[in-house]
C-alpha cells in the first residue's frame, strides 16, 4: 500500500489524494505533523532522496528559522530539523514499500500509476 505524507492543510497533499483516489489507487495519509514522524523514516527518506530534496526552503516554515536552525549540514541536523519543524518538508513524500517519492508532478503520478 502507498502511503502519502503530508499536511492536511497542503493543497498539493489534497489534491495528491483525490487524484489517487480517482485512479483508484489505495493509498494511506499519513499526517507529518498530527501523526508524528520518527526519526527512523526521516533516516530512510534522507538515505533515498537526500536531505536537500527533503527540506523546503522557500516555504514560509524556513524563512521563519533562525541563522542557527538553518545550518542543515549533516544528516542529524536535518533530521533533528525535521522533528522540530515538520512543515519544513517538502510534500507529499510518497512510501512505496522502501521506494520513496516526492511531489506531484508528471513523473511521480507516472511512477505511481505502474504501482
Amino acid at each position: 500500500m502507498i502511503v502519502l505524507n503530508g499536511l492536511k492543510s497542503c493543497d498539493t497533499c489534497r489534491k495528491a489524494k483525490a487524484w489517487l483516489a480517482s485512479e483508484g489507487i489505495e493509498a494511506r495519509f499519513h499526517d507529518v505533523r498530527a501523526d508524528g514522524l520518527d526519526v527512523a523514516r526521516l533516516e530512510h527518506w534522507i538515505a533515498v532522496l537526500g536531505r536537500e530534496v527533503l527540506i523546503n526552503r522557500r516555504g514560509t516554515t524556513w524563512r521563519g528559522l533562525g541563522e542557527v536552525e538553518r545550518a542543515v549540514d549533516d544528516d542529524a541536523a536535518a533530521v533533528a530539523l525535521m522533528l522540530a519543524h515538520p512543515a519544513i518538508i517538502k510534500r507529499p513524500v510518497f512510501e512505496i514499500g522502501d521506494k520513496v517519492l516526492i511531489g506531484f508532478n508528471d513523473d511521480v503520478r507516472a511512477a505511481l500509476s505502474e504501482i
